[in-house]
């Protein structure tokens, strides 16, 4: 059985360790923040100023002045910080962010990525993606294995404008948990009900099978 987008962000969660500093890209990423260990202490990080993300905030209790990059109402630990994004692309510049996690369109198996444009459409800008990809030493992508059509986002060469280069170091997507190697993708984990077959089926790029592909653990 494919994971839905909660459970993707639950499988990243089991990657944030303690004492992490941390940026959640838009989209499935957001949702990590809800999954992470409570016994362990992480500041997530946005874009657009803010150090000390919560969960998102219960129906009702939402507070519209605290959003994330994405514009989503969010929550804040105590001890939370809000700052410009001067401050806030020092820290990213500065690898001062231990993990940073992000949504893509594409990936390709040199570690690639392209996640801000699809040529003919319109896109409002490439917000913090170019820094975070730049800046970033560990890089985790939230995706679908495959779009719409059923075609593989996971390819030997990316067809959209590039984001970054040679960055990915790990993928998780609804069907699959994926290292990023010289060798290209290699198989660490496969969904709940998902075999090898259907994972090596929905991948373009180049893939390294083990003998041994556990399922993942949620």
């Amino acid at each position: 059985m494919a994971l839905d987008k909660n459970q993707i962000a639950q499988r990243i969660a089991q990657e944030v360790k303690n004492g992490y500093y941390v940026n959640l890209g838009i989209g499935i990423p957001t949702l990590v923040a809800n999954y992470v260990r409570h016994d362990i202490e992480v500041e997530f990080q946005s874009e657009n100023g803010v150090l000390g993300m919560g969960p998102f905030p219960f129906e009702g209790e939402e507070d519209a002045d605290i959003i994330n990059a994405g514009k989503q109402t969010i929550t804040t630990l105590p001890g939370a910080s809000f700052f410009d994004s001067a401050t806030s692309f020092g820290m990213i510049r500065g690898q001062h962010v231990d993990l940073t996690i992000l949504g893509a369109m594409e990936v390709a198996d040199n570690g690639d990525i392209a996640n801000w444009k699809i040529p003919g459409k319109m896109v409002k800008g490439m917000g913090g993606a170019m820094d975070l990809v730049a800046s970033a030493e560990n890089i985790i992508v939230a995706m679908m294995h495959t779009n719409k059509a059923g075609k593989s986002k996971l390819l030997n060469t990316c067809s959209l404008p590039l984001t970054g280069v040679g960055c990915v170091k790990k993928i998780v997507t609804n069907l699959a948990v994926l290292e990023v190697t010289k060798d290209g993708f290699v198989l660490l984990e496969r969904a709940p009900g998902v075999s090898v077959e259907d994972i090596k089926n929905a991948t373009e790029g180049r893939l390294t099978i083990p003998d041994n592909v556990p399922e993942m653990n949620l």
